[in-house]
Parts: structure tokens; C-alpha cells; sequence
């Protein structure tokens, strides 16, 4: 049980940051010996972020609602989301550029 819910909220944690996934299509021809690959394309497809994951994680997150946070607590909320965001996109850009 624990595992299923590491890996629904890492699930959630992904897409609610947006990731970059590979995205392959390949195209077969139908011959006597059976099918033969012709043509095989792979590309990098980036998926952005999604706000509905990142309220329900934020939902999950924390064990107080963020209604019942206090200005402060929002801020610290909100600073560190940010800086969250901008490693991620650090992260993405980086990877990027080694490709």
C-alpha cells in the first residue's frame, strides 16, 4: 500500500510539474515473412505543467487546507513552489542542451 501511494503522488508530482517523454511511430509493411519496419520516427515531446495535479497535490501535501493557512504560510508555500518550478526548469533546460 505504501508504494501505490509513492508512486500515485510521484505520478501526480510529474505531471504537475510538466516533463519532456519520448513519443515513437513507426510504420510496418505487411510482406510474405511477415511485417518489416520501414520507417521509425522518435521525437522529444514536452508535456507542460498541469494545474489540476498541482491542487490536488497541493490538497494531498499538506494536512492543513490551504484556505485555513495563515499570509505567511502561503508565502512560504508559494516561495517554495517557486523555486521548485524554476529547479525543474533548470533541470529540463539542461537536459536540453546535452541532446
Amino acid at each position: 500500500m505504501r508504494n501505490e501511494r509513492e508512486d500515485i503522488y510521484n505520478a501526480l508530482l510529474k505531471k504537475a510539474m510538466g516533463y519532456t517523454a519520448d513519443e515513437s511511430v513507426e510504420e510496418f509493411s505487411a510482406e510474405e515473412e511477415g511485417l518489416k519496419l520501414l520507417k521509425k520516427k522518435v521525437t522529444k515531446k514536452h508535456v507542460p505543467p498541469d494545474v489540476s495535479a498541482l491542487k490536488v497535490l497541493l490538497s494531498l501535501g499538506s494536512e492543513t487546507s490551504v484556505s485555513e493557512m495563515t499570509d505567511e504560510e502561503l508565502e512560504k508555500e508559494k516561495t517554495r513552489l517557486l523555486k521548485l518550478l524554476k529547479d525543474c526548469h533548470e533541470g529540463r533546460e539542461e537536459e536540453e542542451d546535452g541532446d
